[in-house]
């Protein structure tokens, strides 16, 4: 069967972070030394392949960049310095603007015009929306839920997890058609459960593949998505850290965007909650959680001490300021509303949402957040897909 190439693809990959991929002389040697590399998944030699000769479609189906956790080792032994593990990163935006049915997600990674206008632009919302509905301005105490009812943004919560959430999990979609492949060559999978004597019996197929099968594998994915454990599989000495560092990122948001979307009532109150409260002690953890990642993060982009953090791309710049700025004026408004400071705490809460609101609706679904799905969702369809084919 005849490929398609693009000629092009190498100059458009370089506005993803993909600038080295040209040096690669295709030794091996950054798939020799990789231990997430396996004989059915070899990476990163042959999806740079891939690139170097524009089969654009090849990498469009290719899950190898999920695969890859990004420890350095093939970019510190590379003998081109051809910095592979960038290259899997540049491909992992690619790829997720190429899922992106919106086309925002090109846009936020290829146009830093339209990345700083795209957060501004949503910030300015907020903070419009703000200006002429927020609720009485109360100054002899700190009446946050009146200034900004929890009720009204509960609603709103609500409302934005639902379109951010079809957003996300249409781009899933489309990635797991991609990296699933033709339907047809799951034709000889066995209809229906152990036992059932089909023909007779119909069974249920996303993909050509029984649902039952991605049902039986759902454990995978979550496992995945929880620890991100294959982070700890890369055999690097300061790979331990580099998990440690995503995993409170992970956690540290999850748990603040619990409290925030399905318990901002209880979070969001004007009497101060007991220390020992479970609601505050969540929120301390996630915070704590949030701003060591973060910072941890920024300090190791900023030294370029370690092979990861030599080379930013301006959407990890944008993903881990954002980031930081939202907990950072979460700390503020704690602190001013046990000051006792209304009208600080008004002002504040308002710059928070201006910063929070932006990072949710493009980083989510679109950028950098969407990463935390598509890696534990790519181990899932591997083991689906081995399932199936065996």
């Amino acid at each position: 069967m005849a490929i398609s190439v693009d000629p092009g693809l190498l100059v458009q990959l370089k506005k993803y972070g993909v600038q080295d991929a040209t040096t690669c002389f295709n030794c091996g040697n950054c798939t020799a030394v990789c231990s997430l590399s396996t004989e059915n998944t070899p990476f990163p030699r042959k999806v740079i392949r891939y690139l170097q000769i524009g089969a654009e479609e090849k990498l469009l189906h290719a899950p190898e960049p999920w695969l890859c956790y990004y420890c350095g080792d093939c970019s510190e032994t590379c003998p081109r310095d051809a910095n592979p593990g960038e290259v899997m990163m540049g491909l992992r935006r690619y790829l997720t603007a190429r899922y992106d049915w919106t086309g925002i997600s090109r846009l936020f990674y290829t146009s830093k015009v339209f990345e700083i206008f795209a957060i501004l632009f949503v910030g300015a919302l907020v903070g419009l929306g703000f200006f002429f509905f927020h609720g009485p301005v109360v100054t002899d105490r700190v009446a946050l839920n009146e200034f900004a009812s929890s009720h009204v943004i509960e609603i709103l919560d609500l409302i934005m997890l639902v379109i951010l959430s079809g957003f996300l999990l249409s781009n899933a979609r489309r990635m797991a058609k991609a990296v699933l492949g033709d339907p047809a060559q799951y034709e000889k999978t066995a209809d229906g459960e152990e036992g059932a004597t089909a023909p007779q019996q119909e069974v249920k197929k996303w993909n050509g593949i029984p649902v039952s099968l991605y049902i039986n594998e759902l454990k995978t994915l979550l496992v995945n998505f929880v620890t991100q454990k294959k982070f700890k599989d890369c055999n690097s000495k300061t790979q331990s850290m580099q998990w440690l560092v995503h995993l409170l990122i992970m956690t540290g948001y999850s748990t603040i965007f619990v409290l925030v979307v399905v318990f901002l009532r209880w979070f969001q109150r004007d009497e101060i909650l007991p220390f020992w409260s479970p609601v505050r002690l969540l929120g301390y953890y996630g915070t704590f959680a949030i701003l060591y990642g973060t910072t941890y993060a920024i300090i190791g982009r900023l030294k370029k001490v370690r092979t990861v953090y030599k080379y930013s791309h301006s959407s990890d710049w944008a993903f881990l300021i954002l980031l930081w700025l939202t907990t950072f004026t979460g700390i503020l408004i704690h602190f001013t509303r046990l000051l006792g400071m209304p009208l600080s705490t008004y002002y504040i809460y308002v710059i928070h949402m201006m910063i929070a609101v932006p990072m949710l609706v493009l980083e989510v679904p679109f950028a950098k957040w969407a990463h935390l799905l598509y890696r534990p969702l790519a181990l899932y369809l591997m083991r689906v897909k081995e399932r199936a084919l065996t």
